[in-house]
């Protein structure tokens, strides 16, 4: 291992590769105990919690976002909490706070109890349900690793890694979520309906009578073993470079920005955006069994992480244009060194 914290020795580098890909196999064929189909889903949770950053699930009702991260948190050996978010939530509700027991000697005291943000993985339900002053909580412990109570502070566990839903439709009793508070989200995934196949399978599981029981097959420990390993992949300036350019093209105004991204946005990726491009190309080299990252790799995290990064303007939402377009339409403008 260089300076860098990169690893230099290939037969180092090839037992990471197969003992990170072995871990996330594992993982994820316990996942799909209960929970079916779904793949780019799966692999993007899994890929944010080996990465150490947090993830945003998109979807209409039903689809098995909470299912996901509940099962999740039971294949894994970590202190789960779930947060059912609503307007009339308070701070304290999900921080903690003192409360008045009776002692022994028939008097009182205040005790500080911990709220459930105080875990290793916390699943954080309809997240745009919650009123500004809590999601300002929340956003603390997402960015600082800390809650604060009064005076207060109390350190989050490693791992920690906070996985929160929300309904794009329903519009009543929300709060949009700030851009603050989305570009803390290493990635935004967007859950779809299952396919035919998989419609019969959720049947055949959800209304007969065998339960498919999920187990812990692996703990803490293990993946702050797989954050480490992630992090000592190396990446190539030409890689870096290309990031770095595609986030510059989601910016108004930059030299790399195409048309779309001038006339239809007001605000572009931060430094932040590059930083997710790099540690989910890091996790995609991992799976191709590399431990290098080459610009592909990048590219094919690129619509999870500039998602929610990119501010559309009021021209794009009168004319229907997504920020996934914006995001497509910058990696055609962007090419690679092979097509330079």
């Amino acid at each position: 291992m260089n300076e860098r914290g990169t690893v230099t020795d290939p037969a180092v580098a090839r037992a990471a590769a197969e003992r990170f890909t072995t871990t996330h196999a594992r993982i994820k064929s316990e996942v799909g105990r209960a929970m079916v189909g779904q793949d780019d889903v799966v692999d993007g949770v899994l890929s944010a919690l080996f990465a150490g950053g947090h993830v945003l699930l998109e979807g209409v009702p039903g689809l098995g976002k909470t299912l996901l991260v509940r099962t999740l948190g039971r294949a894994v050996d970590v202190a789960f909490s779930r947060i059912q978010f609503t307007p009339d939530m308070m701070p304290a509700d999900i921080q903690g706070t003192s409360i008045l027991v009776e002692t022994q000697g028939g008097g009182h005291e205040l005790q500080f109890q911990e709220g459930p943000l105080v875990a290793n993985l916390v699943l954080a339900d309809e997240i745009n349900r919650a009123t500004p002053k809590t999601q300002s909580a929340l956003l603390e412990a997402m960015q600082e690793g800390q809650v604060t109570v009064g005076r207060r502070t109390i350190a989050l566990p490693s791992p920690y890694c906070v996985m929160a839903t929300q309904n794009p439709v329903e519009q009543e009793g929300t709060y949009p979520l700030p851009e603050a508070q989305l570009d803390r989200f290493l990635f935004k995934l967007v859950v779809g309906y299952p396919k035919e196949s998989e419609y019969k399978e959720i049947l055949t599981r959800t209304t007969g009578v065998a339960e498919n029981e999920v187990h812990k097959v692996s703990n803490a420990k293990e993946i702050l073993e797989m954050r480490s390993i992630v992090r000592s992949v190396p990446v190539p300036e030409h890689v870096q470079t290309h990031a770095v350019r595609l986030v510059m093209a989601t910016q108004p105004g930059s030299e790399y920005a195409p048309k779309i991204v001038n006339d239809m946005v007001a605000l572009g990726s931060s430094p932040r955006g590059a930083q997710a491009l790099l540690l989910g190309a890091k996790i995609q080299a991992l799976l191709a069994g590399r431990f290098a990252v080459a610009e592909e790799d990048v590219r094919r995290v690129a619509l999870p992480v500039l998602r929610h990064r990119v501010m559309v303007n009021f021209r794009a939402h009168s004319e229907g244009v997504r920020p996934d377009a914006i995001v497509a339409a910058v990696l055609n403008a962007v090419p690679t060194s092979a097509r330079n």
